[in-house]
C-alpha cells in the first residue's frame, strides 16, 4: 500500500511541446485552427507565433494526477481552470500540484498550476479527485 496523501503534499512534472506533438494533438482532437499549426498564419496573430492548444496544456494536469500524485487509480472528478498566458510550440512547462484540502472518503481538492520554464504562470486552477482505494488520505 502506498503512503497516505496528506494536506500540503506536492508533485512536480514537466513537458516540452514539440511541433510533432502539437500536430498529433490537433489531429486527435480535430482542432486544426491554424494558430496552432501554420507558422505564417500565427505570425500575423496577436501572439506572433504558433501557440499550443489550451486543452493540450491542461491535459498535463490529468497526467500528473494519474501518474504522479495521488497516482495510479485516481478518479478525476472535476477541474476549474483559468488560462492566463499562451504556451508556444517548443516551450517547456512545469506542472505543480498541491493538496489544499482533504475531505472524507478519499476526496481531495488540489491546486493545479502550469508555468512556462521562465516562471510565467500560464494555467491556474483546482482539481477535485478521489484517491485510489490503496492510497488512504490523512489530514
Amino acid at each position: 500500500m502506498q503512503p497516505p496523501v496528506g494536506l500540503g503534499e506536492t508533485h512536480e512534472s514537466s513537458h516540452t511541446f514539440t511541433p510533432d506533438s502539437v500536430r498529433m494533438f490537433a489531429n486527435l482532437c480535430g482542432d486544426t485552427n491554424p494558430i496552432h499549426l501554420d507558422a505564417d498564419f500565427a505570425a500575423q496573430s496577436v501572439f506572433g507565433r504558433r501557440i499550443v492548444h489550451g486543452a493540450f496544456v491542461a491535459s498535463l494536469i490529468s497526467r500528473a494526477l494519474g501518474c504522479g500524485m495521488p497516482g495510479s487509480g485516481t478518479i478525476y472528478m472535476g477541474q476549474q481552470l483559468r488560462f492566463l498566458a499562451p504556451v508556444f510550440v517548443d516551450d517547456t512547462v512545469n506542472v505543480h500540484l498541491e493538496v489544499v484540502e482533504v475531505k472524507s472518503k478519499g476526496n481531495l481538492r488540489i491546486k493545479t498550476n502550469v508555468s512556462r520554464a521562465d516562471g510565467t504562470l500560464v494555467v491556474e486552477g483546482e482539481a477535485f479527485v478521489k484517491t485510489p482505494r490503496n492510497r488512504a488520505t490523512q489530514q
